[in-house]
């Protein structure tokens, strides 16, 4: 009698593996993909000064484009990122890294303000579409044990992104003017594509979900395997409901409204440094140099806490670490009104551990979503967690400006601007008891029989 196929189990045959080369192949690519995100949706920013200059508008003519920016981000998020648990992640990765590239070498041949808003409402579509399915697929190709890792590792790549986009804009702007930036911004996507549609694999899980060979995917880590494996999905909850109504359900609704309340304080808090903070180190009479260094250590503080973070998300738990990030944020960021009487020294060291904290926390509830949903609603919960949040980037920073106009003191005010992260660690401290409870009674998983390839 012959012997029946051997069967794995997905994603517990990810989980069980030591990390190879096509887990390093998809850290590699989505993060590169976020890295080219990060620096066309901040190239504008950095090149809007030059434009004012070359087209002699004031540069308060340029504040509808940077709102046409964040709208279309924000429709990428809700509205484009959730059709990525239907057509795959790899689909959407490569259908929006082509349409941002094509769509940033277009802002080359604006020669109107209208133009330019147009252009970048429709570039921030796709720029918001791609992330939430960078983040998803590189956490369904990561082991349970380094997918906080995993995750923060790719947006470190989007951080970096916002960095090398002012330091390019630097170099090429006074020699050969700001349409150089966008041709930059344009042509490394243009060149990533091929690549991205050559190497970059599918998720095993939507894969499987949708009936596509598996077996294929599952060699490349163990090339042991034999063509006729049987692959078990992980539990699905029964349901006709698209991803989008499914974070409203019973099982997932506290733990929606609770991550997308984390991501709007975290995201209010981080547009109201980085908006008002250079601002109010010149009022306190730092040199333009030191206002420079200390609003970069934001960002910076945010890459370098990756390092940390994600190991402690996955070793001491996702939840904790997240809510500890919080309180020390709340501290740091309450300190920097008392900071800015104290030697340059202080005011830059607390920058930076606010930019872990803040910058890093962004990063960190990303992960925490990603971690939070199951494979079939992962892109739609991403992709909404972050759009929600831009509603906080963007009354964080008119909140900030409507304290300044009353006259609030620096102290009064950095004490306020930190309360909100005292908030979100309560929140997430809450998340995991959210989670056992939508984790509550899965049903059985169904076996599904792999088609040779």
């Amino acid at each position: 009698m012959p012997s029946s196929p051997p069967t794995v189990r997905l994603p517990q045959f990810l989980d069980d593996r030591p990390l190879g080369r096509l887990q390093y192949g998809v850290l590699t690519l989505c993060g590169l993909v976020m890295f080219l995100d990060g620096f066309d949706t901040q190239a504008i920013s950095y090149a809007a000064p030059a434009i004012a200059r070359d087209w002699h508008l004031p540069s308060a003519a340029f504040g509808p484009v940077f709102s046409a920016a964040l709208i279309g981000l924000m429709i990428g998020y809700l509205v484009i990122s959730p059709l990525a648990d239907r057509v795959g992640r790899r689909t959407m990765i490569v259908a929006a890294t082509t349409a941002f590239s094509v769509l940033t070498l277009l802002t080359v041949f604006a020669q109107s303000v209208e133009a330019l808003f147009v252009i970048r409402l429709l570039t921030g579509i796709p720029l918001g579409a791609a992330t939430p399915s960078a983040i998803a697929l590189t956490s369904e190709y990561a082991p349970k044990r380094l997918r906080a890792t995993f995750v923060l590792v790719i947006y470190c790549g989007y951080s970096l992104g916002f960095v090398v986009a002012g330091a390019v804009s630097g170099a090429l702007i006074p020699v050969y003017g700001w349409h150089s930036v966008f041709l930059v911004g344009g042509i490394a996507p243009v060149l990533l594509v091929p690549l991205l549609w050559r190497r970059l694999p599918e998720s095993p899980t939507v894969c499987l979900r949708r009936g596509r060979p598996v077996a294929h995917l599952l060699r490349r880590l163990d090339p042991s395997l034999p063509q006729d494996v049987q692959v078990l999905g992980e539990p699905a909850e029964a349901t006709h409901r698209v991803p989008l109504a499914r974070l409203f359900s019973h099982r997932w609704v506290m733990g929606t409204l609770l991550l997308w309340a984390a991501f709007t304080i975290n995201l209010a808090v981080f547009y109201a440094l980085q908006s008002w903070l250079p601002t109010l180190l010149g009022k306190a009479g730092y040199s333009p140099s030191a206002v420079v260094a200390a609003t970069t250590l934001t960002t910076v503080g945010g890459i370098a806490a990756a390092v940390v973070i994600g190991p402690a998300m996955d070793w001491i738990g996702a939840a904790q670490t997240l809510g500890a990030l919080y309180l020390v944020g709340f501290v740091s960021v309450g300190f920097l009104g008392f900071a800015l009487d104290l030697p340059l020294w202080v005011v830059l060291v607390v920058n930076f551990v606010a930019g872990c904290c803040v910058s890093g926390g962004q990063k960190s509830v990303s992960a925490y979503t990603s971690m939070f949903y199951p494979t079939e609603m992962r892109s739609t919960g991403v992709g909404w967690g972050l759009g929600v949040g831009r509603v906080g980037g963007i009354f964080g920073p008119i909140a900030v400006g409507v304290a300044v106009s009353a006259g609030w003191s620096d102290r009064s005010l950095f004490m306020a601007v930190a309360v909100p992260l005292l908030i979100g660690a309560v929140l997430v401290l809450a998340l995991p008891r959210s989670a056992r409870r939508a984790t509550a009674a899965e049903p059985l998983p169904q076996a599904a029989s792999e088609p040779s390839s």
